[in-house]
């Protein structure tokens, strides 16, 4: 398992680190081989709490996040590996469903872009441009769209604390996006149930 634990501003001590490490081997072996995990730990002060963002890479598919806040440094890695656990215990058969069969249609590629808002500094104004701001992309990555039923995709949206999260719905064939409602259930768009207007 490769973990790498650092700190925002804050030192991150030896014993810390060996204390990350060990929960994660401990509370991970139970669901994945430990050669294909890789974690990464990042602790950080907020006011008078410490937080600390879990993100674990467990195979080639599957992305989990977790983060917990608390008055201790080792009490806000405790709440967020618990998240984890509890998330990982809830989904214990679909995951090890995943590991014994491989999916068998191609991934297709997509780029995902982070939109944030910029002062505009160009001399033309754009067509989207808004109040003297305008989105532009800062950060893009290549990702796979996995064929799904709507239930795995639930569970890997949750899994990695996503607000939004695209799949081939492996019913049809289709591409397919769910997303976190504000009431804190979940929205599913599935454009092969969209009746078009005659």
């Amino acid at each position: 398992m490769k973990v790498v634990v650092n700190g925002k501003q804050i030192d991150v001590g030896d014993a810390l680190r060996t204390y990350v490490i060990d929960q994660l081997q401990t509370n991970l072996a139970k669901y994945f081989d430990d050669k294909r995990l890789e974690a990464n730990v990042t602790f950080s002060r907020q006011a008078h709490l410490f937080r600390a963002d879990c993100a674990v890479h467990a195979g080639s598919e599957i992305y989990l996040q977790s983060h917990g806040e608390a008055n201790d440094i080792y009490a806000a890695f405790a709440a967020a590996g618990d998240r984890l656990e509890k998330r990982l215990r809830r989904y214990k058969r679909r995951l090890r469903d995943h590991h014994k069969r491989r999916l068998e249609s191609e991934a297709a590629q997509w780029r995902a872009a982070t939109m944030v808002l910029e002062p505009d500094v160009a001399d033309e104004e754009p067509e989207y441009h808004v109040d003297g701001w305008q989105p532009i992309v800062v950060a893009e990555t290549t990702m796979e769209i996995l064929q799904l039923s709507v239930g795995e995709a639930v569970m890997r949206m949750d899994l990695a604390e996503a607000a939004v999260f695209m799949f081939r719905n492996s019913s049809n064939g289709q591409f397919n996006v769910i997303f976190r409602r504000q009431d804190g259930n979940i929205g599913w768009v599935d454009p092969a149930n969209i009746k078009t207007g005659s």
